[in-house]
């Protein structure tokens, strides 16, 4: 069973109301049809109107709905906007950011895998500090939606002090941070991707690591690294792309990117519902 087919049937048995406040699309109303028949999720749909996104936070954050999902006309901007002022942060939590799930091809002899991408659609240039929250959040989220133990590498041009510059530093210092935030997590960085990625690398370039070459959370330096990233595993190696699923609030409002199908409204919503309810991570 794929990872989206495993999303939805998890999705089904919790029964979760999803408000879409661009239900005039005909993308949006097209996956709430599908939604209703798959019966994953109960799809509530917003009326039109330039409030309709605002609408549709005030009934996340009243409970009137367990999860919104936005984007496939408005601007991701205008989403996250609606995040920060109308849902929030979670205590604790100081840097809203997201996470792709890509689903992609066999490539280290198991199957098929789903890697978490993060940050790539939110925080332009993360430092230290928020590169570890953007970890610890795509912990949190990836334990929640894929159900697996999170593995984490924070990423760079450098392996293990290989290269140097202030980007190694800044990736390497918040590695060590994450680390002692998160000793339970399995992490190291600084990784180039292919130690993070291909055990036969990570023999050769990052001996003993706890990470290397099994990692499932790539933790990106930038917005470019990460986005530029995701767009070419997707488009030239026919990954799924779902997301960006926004990690950090205190209600799940996620965005859509606005060449979004049908198909992905869809997986998104299944996403949205099992971030919905109680807070065990």
């Amino acid at each position: 069973m794929r990872f989206t087919e495993r999303v939805e049937a998890r999705a089904r048995s919790l029964g979760r109301s999803v408000a879409f406040p661009e239900g005039d699309d005909p993308r949006v109303a097209e996956a709430v049809a599908v939604l209703r028949r798959r019966e994953v999720v109960r799809p509530v749909v917003v009326g039109g109107g330039s409030d309709a996104l605002q609408r549709a936070v005030g009934m996340l954050t009243g409970g009137a709905v367990d999860g919104v999902v936005a984007g496939a006309v408005h601007a991701s901007a205008d989403v996250v906007r609606a995040g920060l002022k109308g849902v929030g942060l979670r205590p604790g939590v100081r840097t809203l950011s997201s996470s792709f799930f890509m689903e992609v091809g066999d490539f280290r002899g198991r199957g098929s895998e789903v890697l978490s991408f993060t940050d790539a659609a939110v925080v332009p240039n993360p430092g230290p500090r928020a590169l570890v929250e953007i970890a610890g959040e795509a912990v949190r989220l990836r334990r929640r939606v894929v159900g697996d133990e999170p593995c984490v590498a924070f990423l760079s041009y450098s392996t293990r002090g290989s290269a140097g510059g202030r980007a190694v530093e800044r990736v390497r210092r918040a590695a060590e941070r994450f680390r002692e935030s998160f000793p339970e997590v399995p992490a190291d960085g600084e990784l180039q991707a292919d130690a993070a990625l291909i055990p036969s690398v990570a023999r050769g370039k990052a001996p003993g690591s706890a990470s290397a070459g099994r990692a499932n959370i790539l933790v990106f330096p930038s917005l470019d690294a990460g986005n530029i990233a995701y767009k070419l595993v997707e488009r030239l190696a026919g990954a799924t792309a779902l997301g960006p699923i926004l990690q950090g609030l205190k209600f799940p409002l996620n965005d859509l990117s606005r060449g979004a199908s049908a198909r992905d409204i869809v997986h998104v919503a299944a996403i949205t519902a099992l971030m919905a309810g109680r807070d065990d991570s």
